[in-house]
């Protein structure tokens, strides 16, 4: 697969190094969105701040939850980096194969659960442009989630947008977390 559209700058600043280094730590992997995220080291700051605030489960939340909602965004803006990513290790927390095509195809397994439901529908919803919500549907939210459980799923469909539109702009491959990728 052909590289980004842009090349890493020469030289990297330390503390966009220093960045790189922690983000090879969690991941495992020497990423090429860092390096490119140098040429502009504002914004490389402030997309390790967003990076490091990532919802986390609490509560009702689970990890299942966050990890569907990350690879519905991802398959809808079609970031093969972000499917590739976020779909990694999707075993570990109870996503099957077929759950992950039903996801391709906006539709729902029969396996997940209504508030599974309900917030990948949100998901969609916040993802698609425009976005479109109404009182009705906000109330089904609300009965459902908490105040605080609706910023966590909004905040987390959010994240996967900003990524998943700066990793496509700038061309970025996937980075093989994924020996063979679950998407048909």
């Amino acid at each position: 697969m052909a590289g980004a559209y842009i090349d890493p700058p020469r030289k990297i600043p330390f503390y966009i190094r220093i960045g790189m280094y922690v983000t090879k730590k969690v991941t495992g992997m020497d990423l090429l969105v860092p390096k490119l995220l140098a040429w502009y080291p504002r914004t490389a700051i402030g997309s390790g701040v967003l990076e490091s605030l990532v919802v986390k489960p609490e509560g009702d939340i689970s990890e299942r939850l966050l990890q569907l909602i990350r690879i519905q965004v991802s398959l809808m803006v079609a970031c093969p980096f972000c499917i590739d990513m976020n779909s990694f290790e999707s075993d570990s927390n109870g996503i099957t194969d077929d759950e992950i095509r039903s996801l391709q195809t906006i539709e729902d397994a029969q396996t997940f659960s209504g508030r599974e439901k309900l917030a990948l529908r949100y998901a969609r919803l916040i993802s698609a442009t425009p976005v479109m919500l109404d009182d009705g549907f906000m109330g089904l939210m609300k009965a459902e989630f908490t105040e605080r459980e609706i910023l966590m799923i909004a905040s987390t469909a959010s994240q996967v947008n900003y990524w998943a539109r700066l990793i496509i702009a700038l061309g970025v491959p996937p980075a093989g977390f994924k020996d063979s990728c679950k998407i048909d």
